[in-house]
């Protein structure tokens, strides 16, 4: 979600749903990522760490190992998905551990998102994507709750799939035109019309939660059951759920977010939370409860926005004309081991046999990446490690930078520009207003509706939630408290 999709579709929310938080919170209009990684895993880690990336050490979903030359996935291991790569404790981990009669368990529709979110302890869950039935791993747990084997048995999330996915409300009152799933009612007065683009066709059910509003409705209607079955709320010590949305980006990335299909998955998702806060209010009480409200990331507008294709980066031909003009300096060889999120990654021992400078290597090729089409900014490790930026891009870049995970050449796309992808219109992953500013909100009994205008870093959230929990920050926590909240 966007800084501004909050409030740019807020005629057509209930009450009870997003407008009670926009109404009754307070809304901090310039909530900002301070770094260039504005990538899934990386965000949710800042979120629950209090640390950016040049501290918490999650640069991404995945990196190169310098040692072994092979690239390393953040949450795989021999015990299946769970916090192996994980450096800094989070909100939940620091909750638990000093208040061990608290309960902390965190929910996503993808173990990455849950685990990112939740850490190395706790419940945490996610959606089997070969069964579309609610799971853990051994990480984690070799007993996962009972009540949750009842529900996969139950089949509870196949009841969210959409038969059909048709519009919510009257077409008339959308305000945006775009579509290519949605059965659209075509009103000439508007000019609302077909466009010709692929329909997305899931062959799985989990495909359809994924890219569908039915995967935020699976996973809010789990965070109750959740609510129930944990007794989250019943006494004195603080408890914490965390609930991913991830259906929320692919519909983002696949069908654009000018789309009709993302404007409708909002008024479904305002209707499910209206529940969830009707359900908060019957079960715990609304005294007993703070609500925060906000995203990993916005996005870039769609490539193909204009009816025609606008440059896009392509990954694969970069690498080749890198490896071609390291060749041309300094003899053939396989220089490249790969790319990773905006990440080109070097062999050290290749610049090393050849009796080479790295930051040398890294330098010059740096400057060569700036004449490549659609990069705006490249630095290179060496730079990152031995110089400090105070402001600007450079700032940004080095607080995504952490030494032993990033690459030898950092990357920064022009404004719009977004990796080439099959099938996918819009990304995040930039330094730009469009996808490092988000929604924020705190809502509670105890705070008073506002509207804070100044610029909030989003590492202030970890710091700020545990002292209203009582307890101290996380360890590697770098934001201050927001005041608003604390005095």
């Amino acid at each position: 979600m966007r800084a501004g999709d909050l409030e740019r579709y807020a005629a057509n929310y209930t009450e009870g749903g997003l407008n009670r938080l926009l109404s009754g919170g307070i809304h901090y209009t310039e909530a900002t990522y301070d770094f260039r990684q504005t990538l899934t895993p990386t965000t949710l880690t800042t979120l629950s760490t209090g640390a950016q990336p040049s501290m918490h050490g999650v640069v991404g979903d995945s990196w190169y190992d310098y040692t072994t030359k092979l690239p390393v996935q953040l949450t795989d291991g021999i015990r299946g998905e769970g916090g192996y790569n994980l450096i800094a404790s989070t909100l939940a981990e620091t909750l638990l551990r000093q208040s061990p009669e608290s309960r902390a368990i965190t929910l996503a529709m993808e173990a990455q998102s849950a685990i990112t979110l939740g850490g190395r302890t706790g419940h945490i869950y996610w959606i089997d994507p070969q069964l579309a039935e609610w799971t853990t791993s051994y990480y984690y747990t070799h007993t996962p709750l009972p009540w949750v084997a009842s529900l996969n048995r139950e089949g509870q999330n196949i009841g969210y799939l959409l038969p059909s996915w048709k519009q919510l409300l009257d077409p008339k009152s959308y305000r945006n035109t775009r579509y290519s799933d949605i059965r659209i009612v075509v009103d000439p007065k508007r000019g609302t019309t077909k466009t010709g683009e692929t329909r997305i066709t899931p062959r799985s059910y989990i495909e359809r939660l994924r890219y569908t509003p039915g995967g935020n409705s699976a996973v809010l209607g789990f965070a109750k059951q959740a609510i129930s079955r944990l007794e989250l709320g019943r006494d004195e010590h603080p408890d914490l759920l965390n609930i991913c949305l991830d259906a929320s980006r692919h519909l983002h990335e696949i069908y654009g977010p000018e789309s009709v299909e993302v404007e409708d998955m909002y008024y479904r998702l305002d209707r499910d939370l209206a529940e969830l806060f009707s359900y908060l209010d019957t079960e715990i009480g609304a005294d007993k409860v703070v609500v925060v409200l906000t995203s990993d990331h916005g996005t870039s507008a769609s490539y193909d926005l204009a009816g025609e294709d606008h440059e896009r980066f392509r990954v694969m031909q970069f690498r080749v004309i890198a490896n071609g003009f390291l060749n041309a300096r300094y003899g053939i060889g396989s220089w490249v081991l790969g790319y990773r999120n905006g990440s080109l990654y070097l062999d050290h021992d290749l610049i090393y046999e050849r009796n080479l400078d790295l930051a040398s290597v890294q330098n010059e090729l740096s400057t060569f990446a700036l004449q490549f089409s659609g990069v705006s900014h490249a630095l290179s490790g060496s730079a990152l490690r031995s110089t400090y930026f105070g402001d600007g891009y450079a700032r940004r870049m080095q607080n995504s930078y952490y030494p032993r995970r990033s690459g030898d050449v950092e990357l920064n796309l022009l404004p719009g520009v977004i990796e080439e992808r099959e099938g996918i219109r819009s990304l995040s992953g930039s330094m730009y207003g469009y996808d490092s500013r988000v929604p924020l909100i705190i809502y509670g009994s105890q705070f008073s509706a506002q509207r804070i205008d100044r610029t909030i870093d989003l590492t202030a959230l970890a710091p700020t939630l545990a002292r209203l929990m009582g307890i101290s920050d996380p360890e590697a926590a770098e934001g201050k408290p927001l005041t608003e909240i604390i005095d």
